[in-house]
C-alpha cells in the first residue's frame, strides 16, 4: 500500500471483498492523489502520508459501512483532509490551506497518464538510480518496503533509508512533477522503463505464494508502460519495454500450471497467447522503425527468439548470445551477464558458460537465481554434490513457495 507498510490487523470475516477492492482503488488512484497533493503542496513525504491515513481509514470504514459509490472519490477526500490538518498541526504552508480548502477537481475527468509526470519526478537526477527506483516503485507503483528490496535485490532497512532520503530531497530541491524534454529525457526514461520492469517482475515473485503472478500489479505495470507509449510514441525504448512485457504476458498461462512454477524450456508452448505474441511483435517492429535501437528492444528482441521456436530444442541460441552481446554495450550489469551466460552454455558447452557464473560471485551471491544458474551448470558438467549445495543455497534466497518447490524437486533428481 502507498505510504505505509504497517497493517490494519487480520481482516474480520466477511471483509476481504471490500479490502479487496480497496486494494484496486489504491492501485487505480493512489499515485494520482499523491501526485496532485504533491503538486499542490509541493511535498512528497506529506502527500505520501496522508493517502497512507487514508486507507488506514478506509479500511476501517469499509469494513464498518460497507464500500461507497464512489470509492476513488471517498480516497482522494480523505487524503486532502488529512492534509489538511497535517498542516494545520505544523502550523506552517498556511498559504497552501486555500488550494486544498478549494473544491476537489471533476474526478469523473479524463487523467488516465497523471502517473507519468510523478513517475518522471521520482526520477529526477538529484536522487541517486537506487533512490529513483526505491521511491518511485514506492509512490507510484504501491509496492511494500519488503518487496522493493527483493525487486531490487536489496534489504529492506536500506530500502527505508534511500527512501527517507529521496524525500527529503526532492522536498529540498522542489522538484517538478513533469515530463522533461530534450536531452534530458533519455535517462530519466529509461530509469522509468526500468521501474516498470521492476514491477512486473515483482509481480511474479510474491514471497510465500505459489507460482501465480498477482495479476493486479502485472496488469498495472503493463498499463504503465501502455501510457508511456501513448504519452511519448517517438521513443522506441519504450515500446521495447511493452512488446518485453507483452512476450512475457503472452506466456504467463504455461509458466504457472496448478500453482507450481514452469521453465521456459518445459513449458506446453500450445498454452502461448498466440494473439498477444502478435501485439508484441507489431510493437517491436513499431520500436525498429524508429531506428533508435536499445537496451529494451534488445530484451525484447531476446524474447521474441525464444517464442519464435515452437519448440525448446528449436531455440536459435547463436542469435540470442549475438543478442547478449549486443546488450552488453547498453547494459553491462550482472543480470545480463548471468543470463548471457545461459545462453552460451547451449552454444559453447556448460564449462565455458560456469566460469562466466562463477565470475559473477562477488556481485551475485545475494541473488537466488545465481546460486541456481550455478547449480544447473555444475551438474551438466558432472559436478553434482557442489550442484546441491548451490541449489540449497538458492532455495534459502528465495522467497517464493512455488520456486522453492522447484528448486526441491531438482535436489531430488525432478527435472533439470
Amino acid at each position: 500500500m502507498t505510504g505505509s507498510d504497517a497493517a490494519a490487523g487480520p481482516p474480520p470475516a466477511g471483509a476481504a471483498a471490500s479490502d479487496r477492492l480497496l486494494a484496486r482503488v489504491i492501485r487505480e488512484e493512489s499515485a494520482r492523489i499523491v501526485a496532485a497533493l504533491t503538486a499542490a503542496l509541493g511535498n512528497l513525504d506529506l502527500a505520501e502520508e496522508s493517502v497512507a491515513d487514508a486507507v488506514k481509514e478506509a479500511l476501517r470504514e469499509w469494513r464498518a459501512k460497507g464500500v461507497p459509490p464512489n470509492p476513488g472519490g471517498w480516497l482522494t477526500q480523505a487524503a486532502r483532509h488529512n492534509a489538511i490538518d497535517r498542516m494545520r498541526r505544523e502550523k506552517r504552508y498556511r498559504e497552501k490551506l486555500a488550494l486544498l480548502a478549494a473544491p476537489p477537481p471533476d474526478e469523473s475527468a479524463e487523467g488516465a497518464d497523471e502517473r507519468l509526470p510523478l513517475l518522471f519526478g521520482c526520477c529526477h537526477p538529484a536522487l541517486s538510480p537506487d533512490a529513483q527506483l526505491a521511491l518511485t516503485l514506492r509512490a507510484v507503483c504501491g509496492l511494500t518496503t519488503a518487496q522493493i528490496a527483493r525487486a531490487t535485490v536489496s534489504t529492506p532497512s536500506a530500502v527505508g533509508q534511500r527512501i527517507v532520503r529521496a524525500k527529503r530531497k526532492i522536498g529540498a530541491a522542489g522538484v517538478p512533477l513533469r515530463i522533461p524534454e530534450g536531452a534530458k529525457r533519455a535517462p530519466r526514461l529509461d530509469t522509468v522503463l526500468a521501474i516498470v520492469s521492476a514491477m512486473y517482475s515483482e509481480a511474479h515473485l510474491v514471497a510465500g505464494r505459489d507460482a501465480a503472478a498477482d495479476r493486479d500489479v502485472a496488469d498495472d505495470a503493463l498499463w504503465l508502460a501502455s501510457v508511456v507509449v501513448d504519452a511519448l510514441p517517438g521513443e522506441a525504448e519504450a515500446h521495447g519495454l511493452l512488446a518485453l512485457l507483452l512476450f512475457h504476458r503472452a506466456r504467463e498461462d504455461a509458466r504457472a500450471v496448478d500453482g507450481e512454477l514452469v521453465l521456459l524450456a518445459d513449458q506446453d508452448r500450445s498454452r502461448w497467447d498466440a494473439a498477444l505474441l502478435a501485439e508484441a511483435h507489431r510493437v517491436l517492429e513499431r520500436a525498429a522503425r524508429l531506428r533508435r535501437p536499445g537496451r529494451w528492444q534488445l530484451h525484447a528482441a531476446i524474447a521474441a527468439c525464444h517464442s519464435d521456436a515452437r519448440a525448446a530444442a528449436d531455440t536459435d541460441w547463436r542469435q540470442v548470445l549475438a543478442l547478449y552481446d549486443l546488450l552488453l554495450a547498453h547494459d553491462p550489469s550482472p543480470i545480463v551477464r548471468l543470463n548471457r551466460a545461459v545462453a552460451l552454455a547451449e552454444v559453447s558447452g556448460a564449462e565455458p558458460a560456469l566460469a562466466e557464473v562463477d565470475a559473477l560471485a562477488d556481485a551475485l551471491a545475494p541473488f537466488h537465481l545465481w546460486h541456481a544458474v550455478r547449480a544447473h551448470l555444475l551438474r551438466r558438467v558432472g559436478r553434482g554434490a557442489e550442484a546441491s549445495v548451490a541449489d540449497l543455497r538458492a532455495r534459502e534466497l528465495t522467497a517464493n513457495d512455488a520456486e522453492r518447490r522447484l528448486i526441491e524437486r531438482r535436489l531430488h533428481g525432478v527435472g533439470r
